[in-house]
């Protein structure tokens, strides 16, 4: 149903015909799926952290071949080469920059003045305030529903109270995979939804099927959240690897992250002077352990092993709970069409709408 077009703050800001956003994951959002989410109305974000620079440019390029509609590229903002990867979105005419973490008042200006719309993703009331602040256009809120890395606090309660502290356009993330999930979000004031895990399972999505399998045989009860992976809290899929993660001693886990570390060097093509760089600039202004800094090299390559390889014995899956409800592969359009016929749907039933 093309013609199910619902128009709020957020498809004005960016350009795109629903307020539907693919979120940034890392090996899962490249350009097939970026391009097929642009093309289906709704906004796709490539995830660039692991993404050397040079495989940046080169799959911003061949979003760009595939599509004319707008697109985003999430990247880390605490990144040593942050700088050279905004140069890229600012020089290839990317619409929107988001963020994990947030970005600095000064590379927020940077990216506004060449006229790309900033988006970060926060998990609390008082770091939208900071980035609205700041210059942000819009921000991404992930309740605690939402997979991989995650907060504690619900959706439910968390939206609401960003909705009321600030004034530009809120997309809601954590939990949403149907039209329902959409116009209960704009019910609350958001201006859009975010998802992953829904993404991740379409035809159009990299991943291998068997990965897909273990998601599609998956119930709410198998995802569940654990700080063995990097030392945060990280949503994903329950595994023997992530039950064995649970079991692990502190030696064995600081052991693993250092040959995770080894490989993720390898794979970004990044010195131990950068990534000792990007470490100091992760600590700073944040409590975390040296111990959690290193355990984050674990993420990008337990990821890989499941996302690129196929390898779920010897990788992590990362999942919102939605993957419990979610049960076909459709292609983004098909979904995203799906969705806002759900949407329209939805609305006619409430009281008082036609």
């Amino acid at each position: 149903m093309r013609d199910a077009v619902i128009a709020t703050r957020f498809t004005e800001l960016v350009g795109v015909r629903h307020p539907v956003v693919q979120t940034g994951m890392g090996w899962v959002a490249g350009p097939r799926l970026v391009s097929a989410t642009a093309e289906a109305g709704a906004l796709g974000i490539l995830a660039s952290a692991t993404m050397t620079v040079d495989q940046l440019r080169s799959a911003v390029r061949e979003v760009k071949s595939r599509t004319d509609a707008p697109f985003g590229v999430n990247l880390r903002a605490d990144a040593g080469d942050a700088a050279e990867r905004v140069r890229i979105i600012i020089d290839e005419g990317v619409r929107v920059a988001s963020f994990a973490l947030a970005p600095s008042r000064e590379l927020i200006a940077r990216l506004k003045d060449a006229g790309v719309v900033v988006i970060p993703s926060i998990g609390a009331r008082r770091h939208a305030e900071k980035v609205a602040a700041w210059g942000a256009d819009a921000v991404i809120v992930q309740g605690g529903e939402g997979g991989g890395h995650t907060g504690s606090v619900a959706t439910t309660v968390l939206l609401p109270q960003v909705v009321d502290a600030v004034d530009i356009p809120v997309v809601a993330a954590g939990g949403f995979h149907d039209g329902r999930g959409l116009v209960a979000a704009l019910a609350y004031g958001a201006a859009g939804i975010a998802m992953g895990t829904r993404f991740l399972l379409t035809s159009d999505s990299t991943v291998p099927d068997a990965v897909k399998a273990r998601y599609l045989a998956a119930a709410v009860t198998d995802v569940t959240v654990t700080t063995k992976v990097d030392g945060l809290p990280h949503r994903m899929l329950r595994t023997e690897l992530v039950d064995a993660l649970e079991r692990s001693g502190r030696a064995a886990s600081l052991l693993r992250a250092v040959r995770h570390a080894a490989a993720f060097r390898r794979e970004s093509r990044m010195s131990w002077a950068q990534m000792v760089r990007d470490g100091l600039a992760m600590k700073h202004g944040k409590d975390l352990t040296w111990s959690q800094i290193l355990l984050a090299a674990n993420t990008p390559m337990l990821l890989k092993a499941s996302m690129v390889d196929g390898r779920t014995d010897l990788g992590v899956m990362a999942s919102g709970q939605v993957a419990g409800l979610i049960d076909d592969l459709p292609s983004c359009a098909e979904l995203v069409d799906r969705l806002m016929a759900e949407a329209r749907a939805a609305l006619h039933t409430l009281p008082g709408t036609d």
